[in-house]
């Protein structure tokens, strides 16, 4: 009962330590609100509104399908200009997509002539440019199969083709950076709050009065753990309830509670590797340097940005090791996919397991830290 109470006080303490430090208060507000609505409202990762525009010198059926077949919100409607206009507008940026309908395409298209139909494209910007091709291509081939079947009886294909998209029908990338951006960010406040809680200590000479006090590097290690893991875990759940449903209106599939169970288990390992740098690190800037070289290699190989599938076999094997990367797997099964217990609970054990051995490894390098500062 010492023990309990020692941590619990202890805990008190560091809270009251993080709601005085307005700036690692700013960034926990930061990384669970803002830093989400700006992931969300970010379309770098698929084709939106982009502008597009006609030059129709067929003026044709045909011709006046293909314009009405780019639709929001892909594209914006389209605008017809004149063919001496495509290069200033597009030296002006003011069209990601012109396409140049020529002169009697329609007639050519049913005397089987092989038109050409010019899609100039504006590369610079990237994504839009290389995605959106892909999408013109198909909307003008489908509209023109359709006007031939229906004006020659050109029989359809044998094999209709249904596309089955879960999760996710409208492939919408909002639903995905958001729910990974909070995800990311439970590892990197984690590490970096009990990282900032150890150097804080040693910065402010107050690890000189724990070394006296009767505790011991146990429940000093638990009490920050406990203290960072609970301002954590109530971040998260304001963020899922009300930033991502409430605010962006973005569905959440299966159960927040069963995913908070996760989050506690896994900021053990987080928190753990925290203190282990903090025991490392003897200034803000050198954990802010740790904390890089460790968080951005198990961030990008955790299976949030890429799937396992796509590195190397051997590569994917060695991430097997990191509970970051079973929590990434579990929390895309629960809030993505709707999976429950009976799912997930292979991975809520080994992440139990891998992060109480980064635990202990952490608390024996805290203990030989303090010994160390004793002596």
């Amino acid at each position: 009962m010492r023990t309990i109470g020692n941590i619990f006080w202890l805990g008190t303490k560091e809270l009251r330590s993080f709601l005085r430090d307005f700036v690692l208060l700013g960034l926990v507000i930061y990384a669970f609100s803002l830093a989400i609505i700006a992931q969300a409202g970010s379309y770098s990762q698929e084709v939106h509104n982009a502008p597009v525009a006609i030059v129709d010198e067929d003026h044709s059926e045909l011709s006046r399908r293909i314009a009405h077949a780019f639709l929001p919100p892909y594209f914006r409607p389209p605008q017809y200009i004149t063919e001496r206009d495509i290069v200033p507008l597009m030296n002006m940026r003011r069209y990601t997509f012109v396409i140049d309908i020529p002169p009697n395409f329609e007639r050519d298209v049913l005397g089987g002539r092989d038109p050409a139909l010019q899609v100039n494209v504006d590369a610079t910007v990237m994504v839009q440019a290389g995605l959106g091709s892909g999408y013109a291509q198909q909307i003008i081939m489908t509209e023109i199969q359709d006007f031939l079947s229906h004006r020659e009886g050109t029989p359809l294909s044998p094999v209709n083709l249904n596309v089955g998209i879960v999760f996710n029908p409208n492939v919408t990338t909002a639903w995905f950076t958001t729910v990974m951006g909070i995800i990311n960010n439970i590892t990197m406040l984690a590490i970096i709050l009990a990282g900032a809680a150890i150097v804080r200590e040693r910065e402010h000479g107050t690890m000189d009065h724990l070394l006296v006090m009767p505790v011991t590097p146990f429940e000093i290690a638990m009490s920050k753990v406990w203290a960072n893991g609970l301002v954590i875990t109530v971040a998260v759940g304001i963020s899922l309830y009300f930033v991502v449903r409430g605010m962006l209106g973005i569905p959440i599939a299966g159960s927040i509670p069963l995913f908070m169970v996760g989050v506690v288990i896994y900021l053990f390992f987080a928190c753990a590797i925290g203190i282990f740098i903090g025991t490392v690190a003897r200034s803000m800037p050198q954990l802010g340097l740790l904390y890089m070289l460790i968080y951005m290699p198990m961030n990008m190989l955790s299976g949030s940005n890429t799937p396992l599938e796509s590195m190397p076999p051997w590569l994917a094997t060695v991430m097997q090791a990191s509970p970051s990367t079973h929590f990434v797997s579990f929390a895309q099964s629960i809030l993505y996919r709707g999976a429950g217990i009976d799912v997930v609970w292979p991975q809520f054990l080994l992440v139990a397991a891998i992060g109480g051995l980064f635990f202990v490894l952490a608390i024996w390098r805290f203990r030989s830290s303090m010994a160390q500062a004793a002596a």
